[in-house]
């Protein structure tokens, strides 16, 4: 596609909403972080229970985004070398290190990426703000949009730059608007799609938001083969009114937190934000409550660290993903319903299946 092409992708935020160590010391990290109450998202996925058995030590994950603030209290110490691809000019990328400011020095409005990273791998039971759902994992930030948008080829940019610095899961809370899966069906658009493929072929996983137009159908680029869709949930793990429905060809769908987008800031995912722009009605300070498929997305990338951290492969990893999800309310596992797909992800249930190596560091292949 040439980059004067008009197609783009935005970060898979609920605009409505902003207005409104080791494995026995995370036991009961809640008491040390300060807005852990409010996380009912990690007590839906049971990120907590799984941490007896994995933190996520040694798995990568990539926030492909609007960037990440680099200094934030509550990410700093789980951050990996990260690029900037968006505003580069006719040089190309990466012409940056992946913070939330680009390459203008500016924050356009850009918290997004930092939200999405704090609910992967904030750091736990530091007396600070939140935890992550794979809170010793590390956080690889990637921007590849500016003021909330970016083009098909930086994004594919920056999974392939993730995937070449060993990025294990590659988190990608953005999407087009509904319909525009017909650029990729038709051929108008393949970079992204070609850049999933990649990831898959080297052993990264790649996790996406399923869109929050409520539409029968996961946007691109979750609707590519190989992306692993992700739908969003309520407190009470009934669908988000605004998420998609997490289907497309290959079934590679899952449900995950990501709000209700309607009045309480609680019903909403708190997680981390750059210093000083939490909202007034809403945040605190270096903190916030978003809600969409965008904050779902991280809570399974999450997840998916958990599991490459014990050493299984890609295809294990996936499996295991999908397998161990339940259905809400019936709690069934291995039933696939086009309304959750295959369900909410059960971090407890995914890193206790068959699977792990008691080989140390991550095995993609």
């Amino acid at each position: 596609m040439s980059r004067n092409r008009s197609f783009t992708l935005a970060a898979s935020l609920l605009g409505a909403a902003a207005l409104l160590s080791t494995s026995a010391g995370l036991a009961h990290a809640g008491a040390g972080d300060p807005l852990r109450g409010d996380q009912w998202g990690l007590d839906q996925v049971r990120a907590e229970q799984a941490w007896a058995t994995s933190t996520g030590t040694g798995a990568v994950v990539a926030v492909v985004d609007t960037g990440v603030d680099l200094t934030h209290p509550d990410l700093k110490g789980n951050l990996v070398a990260g690029a900037t691809f968006t505003g580069c000019g006719k040089a190309g990328g990466p012409c940056g290190n992946g913070d939330f400011r680009g390459p203008d020095g500016e924050n356009n409005g850009d918290e997004h990426g930092t939200h999405v990273a704090g609910i992967v791998a904030a750091v736990a039971g530091n007396g600070t703000g939140v935890a992550g759902v794979a809170p010793n994992a590390r956080i690889m930030p990637v921007k590849v949009l500016e003021e909330g948008s970016g083009t098909f080829e930086d994004i594919a940019a920056g999974i392939r730059w993730a995937v070449d610095h060993g990025a294990d899961v590659i988190n990608m809370s953005l999407g087009g608007l509904a319909g525009t899966q017909v650029v990729t069906i038709t051929g108008l658009e393949s970079s992204v799609t070609e850049a999933i493929a990649y990831a898959g072929a080297q052993g990264t996983s790649v996790v996406v938001a399923a869109g929050n137009s409520a539409t029968p159908a996961c946007n691109t680029p979750a609707w590519e083969p190989g992306a692993i869709c992700v739908a969003s949930t309520d407190r009470n793990e009934l669908k988000s009114w605004f998420s998609e429905l997490p289907n497309k060809p290959d079934l590679k769908a899952v449900a995950a937190p990501g709000g209700a987008g309607l009045v309480s800031c609680k019903d909403d995912i708190v997680s981390t934000v750059p210093a000083g722009t939490g909202s007034a009605s809403c945040g605190h300070k270096d903190y916030d409550y978003y809600a969409g498929t965008s904050m779902a997305t991280p809570h399974v990338a999450g997840v998916a660290a958990l599991l490459f951290a014990q050493g299984r492969t890609l295809a294990d990893v996936e499996n295991t993903l999908l397998g161990t999800a339940r259905q809400p309310g019936t709690g069934l596992t291995g039933v696939y319903s086009p309304v959750y797909g295959w369900g909410v992800v059960d971090a407890a249930a995914a890193v206790k299946s068959p699977g792990a190596t008691p080989a140390k560091g991550r095995k993609k292949h």
